[in-house]
């Protein structure tokens, strides 16, 4: 081997080795990037409530008065230090209600800490939105409940919550909504209803009580129809022949929270049908004596749906009457 070669070769060897040592031993410090790569990330535990800071006594202080509120705020979201977003990482109970210092000075005086009980709807939601401001939150200003002057203590409690979710004020969300929203309720009942009874859904299924950008605080879609379709996917389309009424809104003819016909039908056949299809090809009269007295077919088994049964919509080559 030529002697230049050689020399080459155990300089290459040395360098490798040292740089095996180095990063072996850290690197001096510097990480296992080198002087220019990223030092190794370590998971930093959550900081300690500041007790004593700016008027803070520590949540201590206020569990030796409000024993009773303990409970649920322990077991509950709020309550788990390990999260650096929970109040417990930070303040404890002073990071919702405010330094507690003037509090047990005077605790007649309401002005010194946040009771929510006694604060106006949006200054409760306010507090609530400089953490839940986020996700499904993001449309709560401006929201339906927000504008009829509800807070988020109107549903929810961080102290005493019957629900195992959610720290909702009653056991089940559907009899939550109940309260306020009894029409909505009482439909669900019917025959011919969502699961909602049977616990395969709930209100939040379809609505955002937080805000959405849809109507009626739909979840999915910028309209009924694609909330609608979000799960039944075969109504979706696109059709070659579509059927109006149903392009327009599937509430049209369906009501999604219960009814006493089949399928949702805010009406039955043929009556939901002859709303719109009055006096076309068939005639509309289709309960008078003389089609009893003819024996008309219409009269037996009468169902527009007997025929036409592709009433969302067809792509068939003759579907026009949506009859295929």
């Amino acid at each position: 081997m030529p002697q230049r070669a050689f020399c080459f070769l155990t300089a290459t060897l040395t360098y490798v080795l040292a740089l095996t040592i180095a990063v072996a031993s850290g690197g001096g410090g510097e990480g296992v990037g080198g002087p220019e790569g990223p030092p190794l990330q370590q998971q930093q535990p959550p900081p300690p409530p500041l007790v004593g800071a700016a008027g803070y006594v520590g949540s201590d202080t206020c569990i030796a008065c409000h024993e009773d509120q303990q409970h649920g705020y322990d077991n509950g979201p709020h309550g788990k230090a390990a999260n650096p977003r929970s109040p417990a990482a930070r303040q404890g109970c002073e990071s919702c209600h405010g330094p507690g210092e003037k509090h047990i000075d005077d605790p007649s005086d309401d002005t010194t800490l946040r009771k929510f009980a006694k604060m106006a709807p949006r200054d409760v939601s306010g507090t609530c939105l400089s953490c839940h401001a986020r996700s499904s939150h993001a449309a709560w200003q401006g929201s339906p409940h927000d504008t009829r002057n509800l807070s988020c203590v109107t549903c929810h409690s961080v102290h005493e919550p019957a629900s195992p979710t959610a720290h909702l004020k009653i056991s089940t969300e559907v009899e939550l909504c109940a309260t306020c929203h009894r029409v909505q309720a009482s439909k669900i009942k019917r025959v011919s209803h969502m699961p909602v009874q049977e616990g395969k859904m709930q209100c939040s299924s379809c609505h955002n009580p937080h805000g959405s950008t849809n109507v009626k605080q739909l979840r999915v879609g910028n309209w009924i129809n694609e909330s609608c379709v979000s799960c039944h996917t075969e109504k979706r389309g696109p059709f070659l022949f579509e059927h109006a009424a149903g392009r327009e809104s599937c509430v049209s003819c369906h009501d999604p929270h219960g009814s006493s016909n089949d399928r949702l039908l805010v009406a039955k056949v043929p009556m939901l049908c002859q709303r719109c299809h009055i006096g076309t090809r068939h005639p509309s009269t289709i309960y008078d004596n003389l089609s009893v007295q003819n024996k008309s077919a219409r009269v037996i088994g009468r169902g527009c749906v007997n025929c036409h049964s592709q009433v969302h919509g067809s792509n068939h080559p003759s579907g026009q009457a949506l009859i295929r």
